[in-house]
């Protein structure tokens, strides 16, 4: 359990391009929160990519079931689909890893819609070993979620949504380590959203957004019920602010703030007492869902979301970001860019990470795109 427990930990910081920068002088470690299905928590939107990954308050479109569900009902269009593809951490050389995502609604009427979405996330192939080196097969560990969502008008300004989701995770499937044979993981989660829209008939005004999501079950890879791993359970709340200049010109600014609510594993207390380091880590392992959304609050897993996107004719865009996360989720910090460009009912949007640091302390994620294809139907 303790390899495919450094498995799952290698897994985790290559979905999410970690960058731990631990200074030589500091004496304390960073211990980083890790949870199971992290391509949850990867952006899954070439507009909001640009945006800094910003997504929880601003305008709604058909990927907002990703974001905040409940924006749905106040789309302009009846019906929207999207599609995007991000090849990820090809700045370090990976060719093989992507991301793939679908998602879209229907409006039943003027106050309520549904919505569906799908992600498929491939780790390309790797080479199973033992603990000599010796390899012991190959694998292809790909996850998936797929997502059906009910959104509502509670008013004029006021909306709420709830998705159901489910997850399938298979990172080792048929792998054999330490007499224990590995199995992929299924779990089911929920997520509740609410959004106000405070803009006038001009479009311009404050949005406000707040999300709570993957609020489920964990994920066990093996028959042991004492192994489930956490899913990344977050609490997310966002604003949007639209300034309208004239009818071609109007200019969005927004800022998201989200919180892991997974308790970090607890660090070994010493070499010496490892009766006491299996005591931690039981007590980990058996916390109840609500008791460790709580304890996640001793910890500073979270992020920032800070951007900005210009609209010239409802048919050009141009975005802008920052994304910022502390050190104790994965220390991630990048600019981003991204353009829009609509014809018809079809948009086509663009997004990319800038470049930042050299060396060992370069972003891995350097360099990512994101390509996005955005449909609205009446």
């Amino acid at each position: 359990m303790k390899n495919f427990f450094h498995i799952k930990l290698a897994a985790a910081l290559l979905v999410l391009g970690c960058s731990i920068r631990a200074g030589a002088q500091s004496a304390k470690p960073i211990n980083v929160v890790t949870t199971s299905v992290p391509f949850l928590r990867i952006s899954p939107d070439a507009r909001a990519g640009g945006m800094g990954e910003l997504g929880i308050a601003t305008s709604p479109d058909p990927s907002s079931s990703f974001y905040n569900v409940a924006k749905t009902p106040f789309a302009t269009d009846t019906n929207g689909i999207a599609f995007t593809y991000t090849p990820w951490l090809r700045d370090l050389g990976l060719n093989d890893v992507y991301l793939l995502t679908a998602a879209g609604y229907h409006k039943l009427d003027d106050n309520q819609a549904l919505s569906a979405s799908i992600r498929y996330f491939s780790l390309g192939d790797i080479h199973f070993t033992d603990n000599s080196g010796a390899r012991l097969g190959q694998g292809s560990p790909r996850e998936m979620a797929v997502d059906l969502a009910y959104s509502r008008k509670l008013s004029d300004k006021l909306s709420m949504g709830l998705a159901f989701r489910y997850i399938y995770s298979n990172l080792a499937s048929g792998a054999v380590s330490d007499g224990t044979t590995y199995k992929a993981g299924n779990s089911v989660a929920a997520d509740v959203s609410l959004f106000y829209n405070g803009r006038n008939q001009n479009g311009q005004g404050w949005n406000f957004g707040a999300v709570l999501s993957n609020l489920g079950s964990r994920i066990g890879y093996t028959n042991d019920a004492t192994e489930k791993e956490y899913i990344p359970a977050n609490l997310g709340v966002g604003a949007a602010y639209t300034r309208v200049f004239n009818e071609q010109n109007k200019l969005s600014i927004g800022l998201d703030i989200n919180k892991l609510l997974v308790p970090a594993v607890p660090q070994p207390v010493s070499p010496s007492n490892p009766v006491q380091d299996s005591i931690n880590m039981a007590n980990y392992h058996n916390k109840s869902l609500t008791s460790s959304w709580f304890k996640s609050f001793n910890n500073k897993a979270y992020t920032a979301s800070l951007g900005a996107e210009y609209v010239f004719d409802d048919q050009f865009f141009l975005r802008a970001g920052y994304f910022y996360e502390g050190k104790s989720e994965g220390d991630r910090q990048y600019f981003t860019l991204g353009v829009g460009i609509k014809y018809s009912v079809a948009t086509l949007n663009f997004a990319y990470i800038v470049p930042s640091g050299s060396g060992l302390s370069r972003d891995p994620l350097s360099n990512t795109l994101r390509f996005g294809l955005v449909m609205g139907l009446n």
